[in-house]
């Protein structure tokens, strides 16, 4: 592959941006060599400055179920661009999406819009906080929820502890307020609720974690977390912002059948433009300012054109069995790869839920919790991805970060890009 452009472009953009990136996975570290400059993408692909065009799993991450370039969402932004691009004050596409995502989803009464995933689980968090009177937050290790401070925290020695910073810039003070716990550890969460009695605000955590690997959980942990939770007066914050509005319109809320208290959401609701949102009962949402005390405002917040793309893109996900046709389609694509490592009895298990997938390099039926991910799992996803790239194959760079499957992405293609992962596993394992 012809890399050359993408080179000289990231040489200069390394005198603009510390590491040359505004993200720092885009940074290729993990994989070696320089990012790729992405100058276009449309329907399942995407093109580079050198021309090159791969299918692309990565979809920005998450929001582009429908594909790149969607007309709707194209349409949309185009006609709403028209009128002006922000206005800080409120406009009709607010009320549009507002209206198309409470309609549908009966896990929340009242939103508000904010800008971005990180900004949605800070309002969450401070909610929950004024709400309940209390400062404390537990969170799960393996599960990333932004580059909050409160949450920028890994666990410490014991099973359950303070959190200790994983990011400089973050004081311990901070990271303190913040207790982290081992994932589907039912007796741990116990133990920090009787440890730290009425001190606790809030229980968050992504429902089917997908940022350090998919750790898929069973629905009783989920189920009995949120008792524990609600035993104890503390509220449950569900981080939907990959899993929302991409394994069911719902999330992973409805797809499990349970009610957290406070949800937060991102990408998807935006369209591929800039967009976060936190929802949660009337009463629980009645403490945000103005109407209540705690204080969560944003100049960009609502912004029409992001709000049109949104409304948009929601208003595909409501087609009959868009949800069941982008299981099934995954399903079946994933099905292809696991039937392969079987055959050829490799130490790889593709794990899937709804249309998110990862491959783990391990024969393990379940990981749950980020100790289970082999510890040579980044040697392998490197030696994978090198290959997937020459042929033509996108991941995101970074053997912990998972796969999305869009509308765009035919079954026909799907076969095809299977083949080319097999034959990336095969290279991998030789």
């Amino acid at each position: 592959m012809n890399k050359s452009k993408s080179e000289a472009l990231y040489k200069e953009s390394s005198q603009y941006f510390p590491g040359g990136v505004n993200s720092p996975v885009r940074a290729f570290r993990s994989v070696d060599g320089s990012p790729l400059f992405i100058t276009k993408g449309d329907g399942p692909f995407i093109w580079d400055a050198d021309g090159n065009k791969l299918i692309d799993f990565c979809c920005s991450w998450g929001p582009l179920i429908l594909g790149h370039n969607n007309h709707d969402i194209y349409e949309a932004v185009v006609q709403t661009a028209q009128n002006g691009l922000t206005f800080g004050a409120p406009t009709v596409q607010e009320n549009q999406l507002a209206n198309a995502i409470l309609s549908n989803n009966k896990k929340i009464e009242k939103l508000r819009f904010v800008s971005s995933g990180t900004e949605a689980v800070m309002s969450a968090v401070r909610l929950a906080r004024g709400y309940t009177g209390r400062d404390k937050i537990i969170k799960f290790e393996g599960c990333y929820h932004g580059h909050v401070d409160h949450l920028m925290v890994k666990a410490g020695s014991g099973l359950a502890t303070f959190g200790t910073s994983s990011s400089a810039g973050v004081p311990e003070a901070f990271a303190k307020e913040t207790i982290v716990a081992p994932l589907n550890d039912l007796n741990a969460l116990k133990n920090i609720f009787a440890e730290y009695k009425d001190q606790i605000a809030a229980v968050i955590i992504e429902p089917i974690p997908a940022n350090n690997g998919l750790l898929i959980q069973d629905k009783s942990f989920l189920q009995n977390l949120i008792a524990i939770a609600h035993q104890n007066c503390a509220l449950v914050i569900f981080d939907e912002v990959i899993s929302g509005f991409r394994v069911g319109f719902e999330g992973a809320a409805g797809l499990y059948d349970l009610q957290p208290d406070i949800i937060t959401y991102g990408k998807i609701i935006g369209g591929g433009m800039p967009v976060g949102a936190y929802g949660a009962s009337a009463k629980i949402m009645s403490y945000i300012a103005p109407e209540g005390a705690v204080y969560q405002a944003g100049t960009l917040s609502g912004n029409p054109v992001a709000m049109a793309a949104g409304f948009a893109q929601v208003k595909n996900l409501l087609k009959p069995n868009f949800y069941e046709k982008q299981a099934e389609k995954t399903s079946n694509f994933v099905g292809i790869i696991q039937q392969h490592v079987e055959h050829k009895g490799y130490a790889v298990k593709v794990f899937n839920i709804g249309s998110i997938f990862w491959i783990s390099f391990s024969a393990a039926e379940k990981v749950q919790n980020p100790n289970a991910i082999h510890p040579k799992s980044g040697e392998y996803f490197k030696r994978m991805f090198s290959y997937l790239i020459e042929h033509g194959v996108y991941f995101g760079p970074s053997g912990y970060e998972v796969g999305f499957v869009s509308e765009a992405h035919s079954e026909e293609l799907l076969k095809q890009a299977a083949q080319i992962i097999c034959s990336s596993l095969d290279v991998t394992f030789a």
